[in-house]
C-alpha cells in the first residue's frame, strides 16, 4: 500500500500537477489539504479520468481536505475536533480496514496570536477525537500538514527558528502529546537522514537555498507501524513552475 500527503494550496489551480503526479505514481491514497474549494467545485471528473475516486470537504478561499483513492472509502466522516470552529481540517474514511486521516492542523500565525492557543487545543482536541483511549477501533494512519516541525533535524535552523511558528516548543509538546497516544511516525521509521523537509517559503528564495521545514507527516498506530517498507519526500514536485509550496510525502507499507 502506497500512502501519500500533500498540501497542494489549491486543488483546481494545480490540478493538472496533481493528476499527472498520480498516472505517474499510482499510490492506493492521497490525502490532500488547502483544496480551498467548495464541494460543489470539487473536480471529480478530471480525478475519475485518471482513475481516482474523492472524499472530500471544502470551503472558499481557506482550508479544505480531501482523500483521493482508488477504490472508494467506506464510512467517511467530517469531523470537527473543536466545537468552537466549522472549518474544514479534518476528514477520514476506512481503506483496506484502515482509518485514514486527512488533517490541515491550524498554523497559530504567532506565538503571541490568539490563533497560537487555538492551535495548541485544536492539537489536543485531535487526539482525543483520533484515539480517546488504549482501545482503539482498528489501525489507523494520520496524514497531513502538521504545521510543526517535530525535532531538530527537521528545521532548516533549529536555533534561529527556536521559539518562532512552526517550530516553537509549546507546539512540538502538544504533537508529542498526540504522539504518545498511540502513533508512530512512519516517515521516520523508513528515512533517518537530517535536513528532510516537506515545506519551503516562497519568499526569499528558502526553496532554492534548502530554508525548509519538516511540516507534513504521516503517522501511523503501532499495529501498522512493522508494515512500513518506505518513504520519500518528492522534492521535484517542488521545482515545477506555479508548485505548491509543499512537497509530497510518501510512505510506502505492506498490505
Amino acid at each position: 500500500m502506497k500512502l501519500a500527503t500533500w498540501n497542494v494550496n489549491s486543488i483546481r489551480q494545480r490540478l493538472d500537477i496533481v493528476t499527472d503526479w498520480l498516472r505517474r505514481e499510482r499510490p492506493d491514497l492521497l490525502c490532500l489539504q488547502e483544496t480551498k474549494v467548495v464541494d460543489e467545485l470539487f473536480p471529480l471528473m478530471q480525478l475519475a479520468e485518471v482513475g481516482y475516486t474523492a472524499a472530500y470537504v471544502g470551503e472558499r478561499t481557506y482550508n479544505g481536505v480531501a482523500i483521493i483513492s482508488r477504490e472508494p472509502l467506506e464510512d467517511v466522516r467530517v469531523q470537527f475536533p473543536l466545537a468552537t470552529s466549522d472549518s474544514r481540517r479534518l476528514i477520514s474514511g476506512i481503506y483496506h480496514g484502515v482509518r485514514v486521516y486527512s488533517a490541515y492542523f491550524p498554523n497559530g500565525r504567532d506565538p503571541q496570536n490568539e490563533q497560537f492557543a487555538f492551535k495548541l487545543a485544536w492539537i489536543d482536541a485531535l487526539g482525543n477525537l483520533t484515539l480517546p483511549g488504549p482501545n482503539p477501533e482498528g489501525p489507523i494512519a494520520l496524514l497531513g500538514d502538521f504545521n510543526v516541525a517535530p525535532e531538530p533535524r527537521d528545521v532548516y535552523d533549529p536555533i534561529a527558528m527556536d521559539g518562532r511558528i512552526l517550530y516553537h516548543p509549546a507546539e512540538r509538546e502538544a504533537l508529542v502529546r498526540l504522539k504518545d497516544r498511540g502513533f508512530v511516525d512512519a516517515f521516520r521509521l523508513a528515512r533517518n537522514e537530517d535536513k528532510l523537509f516537506s515545506w519551503w517559503d516562497y519568499r526569499q528564495g528558502a526553496f532554492r537555498r534548502n530554508l525548509g521545514f519538516r511540516i507534513d507527516h504521516v503517522w501511523v498506530t503501532t499495529d501498522l507501524a512493522p508494515k512500513v517498507t518506505g518513504a520519500r519526500i518528492d522534492v521535484e514536485e517542488r521545482r515545477k513552475e506555479h508548485a505548491s509550496d509543499h512537497a509530497p510525502v510518501v510512505v510506502e507499507m505492506d498490505d
